[in-house]
């Protein structure tokens, strides 16, 4: 659908109108949030109607107006059109999710990227995961590698809420640990030396942390480090992410770079990246 979407308004919106729409958006569960230029903003509820006509699975539309910021990493929504509600459960590699659009941080768009450090996880890994929102990479992992143990800290007392309720309903809370703290005061108070593996999915912040991520590891771990990073595009991006975004971040540490992983763009020639550190204290 998203990349039928100018298509399918050019029935209802004139080609002009329907060459400035935005093709791609995010459906969590039967929510779908859009993007709606300036321009288009008469026509908001035709393009919500029209999506709803099309997505036999959506319910609801808002759109976003704002970019997400805040310490709870939260975007500004409008309601346009359908069931005027926030709350619902998103489903992803086996898990059930349990979600607030408006009040807690989450991106449909790192599905692959929550199944491919999942897969890294071996059996009896204790990991920390410094902000974890609603829990999807602590449960998916939780969920992958059954003798792991994984610590899920979130700031955000909803999201962390959402991560209890997220833990239990996927039968992982045995072995998913919700914490609700700053991830620096989580890891010097509880967690210092206690990781395996520390995952820090917040690239607009990530370098801050670094000291806490490597404090929370036992004598040597890996750091799966996110970072944003400029590029022409996404190969030079690849070797910026190690150069640039996780080389510089970890100068003060004994660390190797064992893999960079370009995870999507995020503005022009603006790209997320993950790179996974493995550090020796």
């Amino acid at each position: 659908m998203p990349h039928m979407l100018k298509s399918v308004l050019t029935g209802v919106l004139s080609a002009e109108e329907a060459s400035q729409v935005y093709s791609a958006f995010d459906q969590i569960g039967d929510i779908v949030i859009i993007k709606i230029p300036d321009s288009l903003a008469s026509k908001k509820l035709v393009v919500a109607d029209t999506i709803l006509a099309n997505i036999k699975t959506a319910k609801a539309v808002f759109a976003q107006t704002s970019a997400v910021k805040g310490d709870y990493r939260l975007r500004e929504l409008e309601f346009i059109a359908g069931e005027n509600r926030t709350v619902t459960e998103y489903r992803e590699h086996g898990c059930r999710f349990r979600v607030d659009v408006a009040r807690a941080y989450f991106s449909p768009r790192l599905s692959t990227e929550r199944q491919r450090i999942a897969s890294l996880v071996q059996g009896n890994e204790t990991v920390v995961n410094m902000f974890a929102g609603i829990g999807t990479y602590s449960i998916i992992i939780a969920k992958s590698v059954r003798t792991c143990k994984v610590y899920s800290i979130d700031s955000n007392p909803v999201a962390n809420d959402l991560c209890v309720k997220n833990a239990l309903l996927n039968k992982v809370i045995d072995r998913v640990i919700p914490i609700c703290m700053d991830a620096d005061e989580a890891i010097k108070s509880q967690l210092a030396g206690s990781a395996d593996r520390v995952i820090m999915p917040l690239p607009e912040r990530a370098r801050e942390f670094v000291g806490a991520a490597v404090l929370a590891l036992k004598e040597q771990g890996i750091i799966h480090y996110f970072a944003h990073v400029k590029a022409e595009n996404k190969q030079k991006a690849r070797k910026e992410a190690g150069r640039k975004g996780a080389a510089e971040a970890f100068a003060s540490y004994c660390h190797e770079i064992l893999e960079t992983t370009v995870v999507r763009e995020v503005g022009p020639r603006i790209y997320q990246i993950v790179a996974d550190v493995k550090v020796k204290k």
